[in-house]
């Protein structure tokens, strides 16, 4: 029995059809319209694609902006001024 959560697709190609969303939302009435087409384009299901772009949302949401007021985050490998 296979694993549900097995990914059956490259981090590359998810980043990319996410991507391909992004930048053609505005060419469409609404985010699914751009999904179904672009779902359509590379042969996948539209739910996956819905599904890879909210997660996508969601990282980029709870990512930690730093300010640019000398400080830097020590964890990337740079120091504070």
């Amino acid at each position: 029995m296979t694993n549900k959560t097995t990914n059956k697709y490259s981090p590359e190609l998810r980043e990319r059809s996410v991507r391909m969303v992004l930048e053609h939302e505005s060419a469409h009435v609404s985010r699914w319209a751009a999904i179904v087409s672009i779902a359509d384009k590379i042969g996948r299901a539209p739910q996956t694609l819905n599904d890879w772009s909210r997660r996508s949302r969601s990282t980029a949401a709870s990512v930690r902006v730093f300010p640019q007021h000398g400080r830097q985050d020590e964890s990337a490998g740079t120091s504070r001024d």
